[in-house]
């Protein structure tokens, strides 16, 4: 789908979202062939769509999830942060109760394969500053900036 920041590849499967990807690429899994996955993906565009214009700041959809045990649980918790706010690395390692995993925490976003429906580009470095995002922190910036400019109208 086409986004205000450029391209988006969606992935599902029959059970869920399982893969929105920022940018044109020739890497990302196809999409399974069946009406289940076809109606996924329909809700995610039109739920991204949503969010692109303001009108959406919670993701209502099945997501399926392929990673670690500490991946998922680091991904469950970004859901929790609030749309147009952000929490450090540190802050989210101690979500999942290893204080002293910020590192591994951003390892985990990076590996996030469901881009902006699991929001990893609202966890920013200790010092406030934007830190690694795969989609590139230009995108990061954008998407941190269009949530904030939002939030204030709600």
């Amino acid at each position: 789908m086409q986004s205000p920041l450029g391209p988006l590849r969606l992935v599902a499967s029959d059970t869920g979202l399982s893969m929105v990807h920022l940018g044109e690429s020739s890497t990302a899994a196809a999409c399974c062939d069946t009406a289940a996955a076809h109606v996924i993906l329909d809700r995610a565009e039109a739920q991204l769509a949503e969010y692109f214009t303001g009108r959406r700041t919670v993701f209502e959809l099945p997501l399926d999830q392929h990673g670690s045990g500490f991946q998922r649980q680091v991904w469950t918790a970004l859901a929790d942060i609030p749309y147009g706010t952000t929490v450090s690395y540190g802050e989210m390692a101690q979500r999942v109760g290893m204080p002293s995993a910020a590192q591994a925490v951003g390892l985990a976003c990076g590996s996030n394969p469901i881009a902006i429906v699991v929001p990893c580009h609202r966890v920013i470095g200790a010092n406030g500053r934007l830190t690694g995002y795969a989609g590139g922190l230009d995108r990061k910036r954008d998407l941190l900036a269009w949530e904030q400019r939002d939030s204030l109208l709600f």
